[in-house]
């Protein structure tokens, strides 16, 4: 009897599950840190308990001159001061200042600009930064490992479509207790719900990188030593300066000139004020557009002279090579985003980490019982997939409660906080591999449902801790988190085994 060769789909599906094997542990990650970042300037003013709440009624120059006075005595000399100004996500005045390759940084009231000391941590930043640069590696490097998962995640994805000749029809199906046939109603259920966002997030997460993974374009047009300075010139508020006189003068009023930019932008647009050789007669001051409010964040500016405040240039609008990628990337970042569509964003990650999740434990559920899958990977990755899925969320609530826990004035407090991190997810990784099975599921969803609820119970009985609608709204999902954990720990326990 003849037997017909594999076709298009067998093909597929021998792609769609080795390359999500492959790449699944990171992209679960990556979508979880993806998710919690569409939040990171709240959760950094979560994690900065002692920075004074958003001023209800926020004057935007009257802040940024408070900032020059303090910049005036903190960095007087210095080549360059940028003032990023607080607005609806963000409560103080984050300014810093360069002075040849030396870089220092300061957080300052917005009420009266004087010097804030808050406790050391990364805040969210570690969460975004880790999401497409990892950790303990170059960042480079970091970066690529990310990228090469995200185009298996394309893979993933599209030879996902053609795999499932009914995924569209099976979305409204769902079978629960039924063992591998439930694990694959809900893969299918998240992966079609999601699908236009996953797709979306992939590809604009590698076009923001793109000079990383595709440099050959800016190299050929500027040549191989300028081709990054000159593409981040192009992509960022950067333009060409005089050299400093030596000759003092008083700055121009900087009220006027903001309400020149506000004139062309909008109310509360304006998101960096920088200001080179200040009180020099060469200082220049750009007013720089906030990322809010707008899908592209394609650099758009105003420059003045610093001395007499005349209108030196405008930067409105890009190329459209220029523009696209700050579509894409703005996209991808959602800082456009009103607080409903970023808890759309938000959701969509999470439901990118349950598809990545159902698709892991569904190959090791199918390969259980064939007598040709090794004991030994069997288990190995049967422990990887409990210490990633269930050890993650563990790991991230370690991470927050290192956040009220350490010593305020530890040495590198900040970096502690990200060694607990990865301490944990280590250890849960070993208790998997010790348990193994259902055990093992059980045990780090229940865990992670103890520190979860206990982070609002830890603030609730620390002094001196704000009350306000932010913490109240954080403490809250954090319960919400928790709730969830304890759920999955009754569920998946049984549903592994």
């Amino acid at each position: 009897m003849e037997t017909r060769a594999p076709g298009l789909r067998q093909h597929m599906a021998g792609l769609h599950a080795w390359a999500g094997v492959l790449a699944g542990w990171l992209l679960y990650a990556i979508f979880v840190t993806g998710g919690i970042s569409y939040f990171r300037e709240e959760l950094t003013q979560w994690l900065r308990p002692e920075l004074p709440a958003r001023p209800t009624v926020l004057d935007q120059a009257a802040a940024a001159q408070r900032a020059l006075a303090t910049l005036s005595q903190l960095a007087a000399g210095a080549d360059r001061w940028q003032i990023d100004l607080p607005g609806p996500r963000h409560n103080v005045i984050d300014a810093s200042w360069e002075s040849g390759d030396h870089r220092k940084r300061a957080l300052l009231s917005a009420a009266d600009g004087a010097v804030l000391h808050p406790r050391a941590t990364h805040g969210g930043e570690f969460f975004y930064y880790f999401h497409f640069s990892l950790h303990y590696l170059p960042g480079t490097l970091g970066r690529w490992i990310v990228g090469l998962c995200a185009m298996m995640a394309l893979v993933v994805l599209i030879s996902g479509v053609i795999v499932h000749r009914r995924i569209f029809s099976d979305f409204f199906t769902f079978r629960p207790g039924k063992g591998q046939r439930s694990w694959l109603d809900a893969h299918n259920i998240s992966s079609v719900l999601g699908l236009p966002f996953y797709l979306m997030i992939v590809y604009t997460g590698l076009v923001t990188l793109m000079l990383t993974y595709m440099p050959w374009g800016a190299v050929a047009a500027f040549g191989q030593q300028q081709a990054r300075p000159a593409m981040a010139q192009a992509m960022q508020a950067r333009f060409e300066t005089p050299k400093r006189t030596g000759v003092m003068v008083p700055p121009a009023p900087l009220a006027p000139l903001m309400a020149q930019a506000t004139a062309r932008w909008g109310d509360g647009s304006i998101g960096r004020v920088i200001m080179t050789h200040p009180g020099d007669a060469a200082s220049r001051v750009a007013i720089v557009r906030g990322d809010g409010g707008r899908i592209s964040v394609a650099p758009a500016y105003v420059l003045f002279d610093g001395a007499s405040g005349a209108l030196l240039d405008e930067r409105a609008h890009s190329g459209p090579a220029l523009t696209a990628w700050g579509a894409a990337y703005g996209l991808h970042l959602g800082r456009y985003a009103d607080p409903a569509l970023r808890w759309l964003y938000f959701g969509s990650s999470m439901l990118g980490a349950a598809m990545v999740a159902t698709g892991l434990v569904l190959w090791t559920v199918k390969r259980r019982s064939k007598a040709t899958t090794s004991l030994a990977w069997l288990r190995f990755t049967q422990a990887g997939n409990a210490a990633c899925v269930a050890g993650l969320p563990v790991a991230v609530a370690v991470f927050l409660l290192s956040n009220r826990l350490l010593p305020l004035g530890l040495a590198n407090r900040e970096q502690w906080e990200v060694h607990g991190f990865f301490l944990c997810w280590g250890a849960t990784a070993v208790y998997s591999g010790w348990r193994g099975g259902a055990a093992a599921w059980r045990g780090l969803w229940w865990l992670g449902a103890m520190l979860w609820v206990a982070l609002p119970l830890l603030d609730a009985s620390l002094p001196g801790l704000p009350s306000s609608a932010l913490f109240v709204s954080f403490d809250t999902a954090f319960v919400a988190v928790g709730l969830l954990c304890l759920q999955l720990g009754w569920r998946t326990g049984a549903t592994t085994r």
